[in-house]
């Protein structure tokens, strides 16, 4: 299924930025980045469980937010893109 996360880390402190950056490196292991804070990731249940978790415990709930929308399998006709696409299609092939 298609996730897409937005979050919105509070960066006035270091400790702030850090978790920003840890947030960031944690969805680019599961999709690619479209927006500066806004992931599209192909996930399935077990996958989601767990990013869910983990980016639960890296941010401070005081101060930070996630939201996960959940596009589902037939995505394709839920998004629609216009201008650069900076991106790789998560679903096609990639030849090294």
């Amino acid at each position: 299924m298609l996730v897409l996360i937005t979050y919105d880390v509070n960066t006035e402190s270091e400790s702030g930025k850090r978790r920003l950056r840890k947030v960031a490196k944690q969805c680019v292991n599961y999709g690619r980045r479209v927006q500066n804070s806004v992931f599209e990731c192909i996930l399935d249940n077990t996958q989601c469980v767990q990013l869910k978790a983990s980016l639960s415990e890296m941010i401070d709930p005081e101060k930070d937010s996630i939201r996960f929308y959940y596009l589902g399998n037939n995505h394709k006709t839920k998004v629609e893109h216009i201008g650069v696409d900076r991106g790789m299609d998560l679903e096609g092939t990639l030849i090294l």
